[in-house]
């Protein structure tokens, strides 16, 4: 008889692409998060949590068009042959949440949502297919006081998280401007809007690739196209030399800017003297306009916002959508500067250019600007942290009809790297007081220790495994991290006393017994038993 073949035991590892979690990273997002729900709900924002699920129908703006729709998504037909997936991001499930229940909703409807997302992409080096992030939107509100809003919350929810004024910049496009910029270019037909339907693609994926290829790359993608360093070809969009250069006036922005404001004097030495007085007394009579408008007593960002606008107004002069752009964003300055946020907080950057393609008026996006080291050793800026912007078509795939929104999204895993990074937390469990097991008989006892402990907030367990060897139960504290140990044995319960064991301290010990500033400490004590609360607290206190 043949013998029958045992199943092979399936496999203890992380599906690729995906991690576990545990303690003290759960409980850092955690407390993240609610820091943020708090800032979201100072602001009147409501809390929402929408189904982990979402059909392929509902997420369908996301996905490609293919014959299996999970390419990007992870997806699967139901008992109903319809197509399901895992939500892609919190967006898409909010327009179909307003959508559905727009009725019983007001108007605006402001929403905050936190929780993982799914993408069906490649993983690579700290990138998941599964991972959290933290939104907050405005649905049905068409003024840009919305987004101006949006950039104040997210700057007070990084302050609030512990990043630093001066860590941070919210820098703020307009898709308008980017549009208007286009019909100059002569791209952009509003009244047959398939015209040039190719080439403004190619323009939008080259100024998005800006970071990537600089100046020269996106040049090239403009005319002809570009060859990399692996020698794979890109056709570029073959525009006219004229058509290039009004393309590249607005990707040159910031750099052009920076120029003209040199040369105007405003940037001599931004740290002698009024800035806005070498402005105002530069003789050039081209420049009136930047002169009068940039005005004295202005710190050099300021100087900076306000000559950006008058770029952009200059570039997009004959399109009427690029001079709404422009107007947008400098009444989204005028609007945050009255509330106190300032541009060396939230600033104009026409460099700002995430989802061109999907955002219809103004992008912003949080960049953080201090320093780390990279893998190799090397010094970088940390980078983006969360972005968004206004998309007034979302919801209209569902309703017919316009309904405008704006939002932005936090990258919680990125801003968890960033706080350690800045040292404001460390992934350090904190482990609870152990109440060590010296007879079994009198487990009784011992749990009213710890509902003592934990009848006072101080977090507590008794140990529950075999607890023969006395050894084992210390090295399980350890393992846990616990910062003390209690023990009584029945010489310390005829006594009326308990052990108060300092594991924090002796483990400190352990690892250096020449530590001066421990010296005075013993690492255990023997208290009443009727003073177990009191002296677990100070020894925590103690190793705050």
């Amino acid at each position: 008889m043949a013998k029958v073949k045992k199943a092979p035991r399936p496999k203890a590892q992380t599906p690729k692409g995906f991690r576990d979690y545990f303690g003290a990273e759960v409980t850092e997002r955690a407390e993240m998060l609610r820091s943020i729900a708090e800032v979201y709900h100072r602001y009147g924002f409501d809390a929402l949590e929408s189904s982990g699920v979402e059909t392929v129908e509902a997420l369908g703006k996301f996905l490609p068009d293919v014959d299996r729709p999970n390419e990007g998504v992870f997806a699967w037909q139901d008992e109903d042959d319809q197509w399901m997936a895992l939500r892609y991001d919190l967006t898409a499930p909010l327009a179909r949440v307003y959508a559905q229940h727009r009725n019983d909703l007001p108007l605006p409807y402001r929403r905050y949502a936190m929780g993982p997302v799914w993408r069906n992409e490649k993983p690579g080096p700290g990138r998941y297919r599964q991972f959290y992030q933290c939104d907050a939107d405005t649905v049905g509100a068409g003024s840009v006081a919305a987004d101006a809003e949006i950039c104040a919350m997210l700057s007070d929810a990084l302050e609030t998280v512990g990043i630093p004024r001066g860590d941070y910049l919210i820098r703020v496009n307009n898709r308008k401007v980017l549009n208007g910029v286009l019909e100059v270019a002569g791209l952009l037909d509003r009244a047959d809007p398939a015209t040039h339907e190719n080439e403004r693609g190619v323009v939008l994926r080259a100024i998005d690739k800006l970071d990537r290829l600089g100046i020269e790359g996106v040049r090239a993608l403009l005319g002809e196209g570009r060859q990399d360093e692996s020698g794979d070809y890109t056709d570029g969009a073959g525009l006219s030399r004229s058509q290039q250069s009004v393309i590249m006036r607005f990707v040159e922005a910031n750099q052009r800017v920076e120029k003209r404001l040199y040369d105007l004097g405003a940037l001599e030495d931004p740290h002698e003297g009024d800035l806005g007085r070498n402005l105002q007394n530069a003789a050039m009579a081209r420049d009136k306009d930047w002169i009068q408008l940039i005005g004295a007593g202005r710190t050099e960002n300021e100087i900076r916002n306000f000559a950006t606008l008058l770029y952009l107004e200059e570039i997009v002069e004959d399109s009427s959508v690029g001079l709404e752009g422009v107007r947008e964003l400098r009444q989204i300055a005028s609007l945050l500067e009255a509330q106190g946020y300032h541009a060396d907080r939230i600033f104009i950057d026409p460099s700002v250019v995430r989802g061109l393609g999907y955002y219809t008026g103004p992008v912003y996006e949080a960049e953080l600007t201090f320093e780390i080291f990279d893998e190799k050793g090397r010094k970088r800026q940390f980078g983006s942290v969360a972005g968004g912007g206004r998309y007034d078509d979302l919801v209209k795939r569902f309703t017919g009809q316009e309904v405008p929104a704006t939002g932005v999204s936090i990258g919680v895993d990125r801003l968890l790297a960033a706080l350690r990074e800045k040292g404001r937390i460390q992934s350090q469990a904190k482990g609870p007081v152990v109440v060590t097991v010296m007879d079994k008989a009198r487990m009784a006892d011992y749990q009213a220790m710890v509902a003592e402990l934990r009848n006072a907030g101080i977090r507590a367990e008794v140990y529950l495994g075999n607890p023969k060897n006395f050894g084992n139960q210390l090295k399980y504290a350890d393992k846990r991290e616990s910062p003390v140990a209690v023990i009584e044995g029945g010489d310390e319960k005829e006594k009326g006393v308990i052990q108060i064991k300092d594991l924090i301290l002796g483990a400190k010990l352990a690892a250096d017994a020449s530590l001066e500033e421990w010296k005075d400490h013993p690492s255990q004590y023997e208290v009443p038993r009727d003073q177990l609360v009191v002296k677990v607290r100070e020894l925590l206190d103690l190793h705050k």
